[in-house]
């Protein structure tokens, strides 16, 4: 019997950012209609909706598949997410026009401005934040599915 353990890998994957997805469009939708913050969602929630669970997914199914060849900690390979995405993202959102780089921070559509001394800090957090999401929630998913 062929018991699809890629399958499973990239179902456990998808779980915790298809969720997410779903918290941040709730914020989406409260700043856009409620406090009238002009962030145009419909250019900004539906790329990310599409590509990070499947990346999740992926990701997930590339550690199964590595596992037997090189044992590498599942946290450790989820922090290594954000290190691809983040410079992928940027050159993309550059590409795209969404976000500008200046002399002293990144703008997003021309109306959030964030300065370079906050961008470390925050990406260092989602460093520690990919790591204990992919060690306990991901990893837990995997031992449940028998995968891991």
């Amino acid at each position: 019997m062929n018991t699809h353990p890629y399958l499973r890998a990239y179902m456990a994957g998808i779980f915790v950012p298809s969720l997410m997805l779903l918290v941040v469009l709730a914020a989406f939708i409260t700043a856009r209609l409620v406090f009238q913050v002009p962030i145009p969602i419909e250019r900004v929630i539906v790329f990310p909706m599409a590509l990070v669970p499947n990346v999740f997914g992926l990701w997930n199914v590339l550690w199964v598949w590595l596992r037997p060849r090189r044992h590498l900690p599942i946290g450790l390979h989820g922090a290594l997410l954000p290190a691809i995405m983040v410079p992928l993202g940027g050159v993309g959102a550059c590409w795209l026009g969404f976000l500008s780089i200046g002399a002293h921070g990144v703008t997003w559509f021309d109306v959030i401005t964030a300065p370079y001394y906050l961008i470390v800090p925050w990406f260092g957090l989602g460093l520690v934040v990919y790591y204990l999401v992919w060690k306990y929630i991901i990893g837990f998913l995997n031992q449940l599915l028998g995968i891991a």
